[in-house]
């Protein structure tokens, strides 16, 4: 569906050249969700510009069903643009013109009648489950509501991509949940190809496939969301997840109370992170068993990614230098990711 190719982005400020999109490369397959994920000043939201030429590439192709579009004439990419909707962090309502005149601005140029543009504006309203506010002003309306509207609007030339840029990033965790589940359920029922650009974990695991990360305006990471997740390579990636854990806590709980995790001779803290997507074997109780060890779990953070559980634990285990040597390449061996936090006295 889009094939981005060596895509540059520079632009000029106080007479210096700054390069916001360095050489990247990606290929988001058609009917996939696709996010793209970064610290602020990433470049994520420069690169989606790029896909419909918000934004022109100083360099590189854009790709679109096989067609370069930075090659096309206005007419062309007008008619292109119409199969790419875009929604935005703010929403981008027209506040004059009420809810359903919003909708129907969209499909201008459509060759409808003002009838059938309402009408088919009334039947967006009603897939996003917003159709009670038709006659209402974007001022009446909450923020969740703004992006149902804006959502329709952008669905109004029945596109084949839809480009969300930071969609979710003015709303509460709740209408956030309820947005990214509209998203899912059009990608499911409509087949559209989603890229979502976002600096929130939570919402690329909730429904993304395929996840990139961007640093200073390249891709240092990209795959498939769980493995993105559960085996990070790069120290960004690491780092971000890191931020949406629990586990974390650990470290600073051994430094400010030791007392509350005391240690004998033997024991060590590890951290248990899950990297398969099965982990229905009960290895915490079969290490117990097994070894003679004592797993004592301090923190635990589990969540579910692409359908499988995906997280870790932090714990204390006990017992023999030899028997905690052996438990530990145990778990390593069931594809468990082990990493020894704190030893104990010894």
């Amino acid at each position: 569906m889009i094939k981005l190719k060596n895509i540059c982005k520079t632009y000029m400020l106080a007479g210096q050249p700054v390069e916001a999109v360095k050489n990247v490369t990606l290929t988001i397959n058609n009917e996939d969700i696709f996010g793209i994920i970064g610290f602020s000043g990433a470049g994520k939201s420069t690169l989606v510009r790029c896909i419909n030429l918000l934004e022109r590439p100083t360099s590189g192709q854009v790709l679109i069903d096989g067609k370069d579009i930075t090659q096309f004439s206005a007419k062309e990419l007008r008619a292109a643009r119409r199969k790419i909707g875009m929604i935005f962090q703010h929403f981008n309502l027209m506040p004059s013109r009420t809810v359903l005149d919003n909708v129907v601005y969209a499909l201008r140029g459509s060759g409808l009648s003002r009838a059938q543009m309402r009408e088919k504006a009334l039947k967006l309203l009603s897939l996003v489950e917003i159709a009670d506010k038709a006659e209402a002003y974007p001022s009446n309306l909450s923020g969740g509501q703004k992006q149902r509207v804006a959502i329709a609007r952008a669905l109004a030339n029945d596109p084949d991509i839809l480009l969300c840029d930071e969609a979710t990033s003015a709303l509460d965790p709740q209408t956030t949940k309820q947005i990214l589940s509209l998203l899912k359920k059009l990608n499911a029922e409509f087949g559209i190809t989603i890229v979502l650009i976002t600096h929130e974990m939570a919402a690329v695991k909730e429904i993304c496939s395929r996840t990139a990360v961007m640093d200073h305006g390249s891709v240092i990471e990209e795959g498939e969301t769980f493995s993105v997740f559960a085996d990070p390579q790069a120290k960004l990636t690491k780092d971000f997840i890191a931020t949406t854990s629990n586990l974390k806590k650990i470290h600073a709980l051994l430094e400010d109370c030791p007392a509350a995790v005391p240690l004998n001779e033997n024991d060590i803290v590890v951290k248990l992170t899950y990297t398969e997507r099965s982990v229905s074997e009960p290895l915490i109780s079969a290490v117990t068993q097994k070894f003679g060890v004592l797993l004592n779990i301090v923190f635990a953070d589990v969540d579910i990614v692409q359908g499988a559980p995906i997280g870790g634990t932090v714990a204390v285990i006990s017992g023999s230098r030899e028997k905690i040597t052996e438990a530990v390449k145990y778990l390593i061996d069931k594809n468990v990711a082990v990493e020894v936090i704190k030893g104990g006295a010894a």
